[in-house]
């Protein structure tokens, strides 16, 4: 079931999706600013483990961030470094494929950062994506001989979009509000699912108990 909102949103940004089928005339938007819009989300999971052996997880990424992300398909750049499609989205005959490239930081102080790099060979046509995130990880007590940890982190992401000429007759606020608004939706139901196989892949993979959501 789609609440009404909800509704709203996806019936706006189709109408925009649907005309935007022409955007990719590089020459036409060569001299544009893009519009932008922009996300935040704040999230965490618990982990029934001490922070270093959640550490020794996620330090080696390359086990698990593959599986985890499917189903985008991802491709390894380098030693940090990954290419995720996010997946195929249009309107009205016109499709595209978003791609995103992340650099998966060393920690440093149990402090993890994720930002956005350069794809190699691939030249992004009437958009750009700006990701910024920090996660931290933070030993909870629960008993003297047993604590836990949380994995909190904090999402700032910016979409830059360069629309045609007959797009920017709309009123610039309805162009915002609903691009805003869906973003947010896809970022949180995209982090949510990254959550719940993250979560699942470490305790699977410790033969640990999984720790229920309050």
């Amino acid at each position: 079931m789609v609440l009404s909102s909800e509704r709203e949103v996806l019936e706006s940004s189709e109408a925009i999706l649907g005309a935007t089928s022409g955007f990719i005339h590089l020459e036409e938007t060569a001299t544009q600013q893009p519009t932008v819009f922009y996300s935040r989300f704040e999230e965490s999971m618990e982990m029934n483990a001490d922070r270093q052996t959640v550490a020794n997880y996620l330090d080696v990424h390359q086990e698990w961030f593959s599986r985890c992300a499917r189903p985008m398909q991802v491709e390894p750049i380098g030693k940090n470094g990954y290419t995720l499609t996010i997946g195929r989205f249009g309107s009205f005959g016109y499709q595209v494929e978003p791609k995103i490239s992340l650099d998966l930081k060393p920690a440093q102080e149990s402090v993890y950062r994720i930002e956005t790099i350069a794809t190699p060979d691939y030249m992004p046509a009437g958009y750009d994506v700006d990701f910024k995130a920090i996660m931290e990880l933070v030993e909870v007590p629960i008993s003297r001989s047993c604590v836990k940890t949380r994995v909190q982190w904090q999402l700032d992401l910016k979409v830059y979009l360069w629309f045609p000429k007959f797009i920017r007759v709309l009123p610039e606020s309805v162009i915002q509000n609903t691009g805003d608004r869906l973003l947010s939706q896809i970022v949180r139901q995209v982090s949510r699912h990254l959550t719940h196989k993250v979560k699942t892949d470490f305790h699977t993979t410790h033969n640990l108990p999984i720790p229920r959501k309050p």
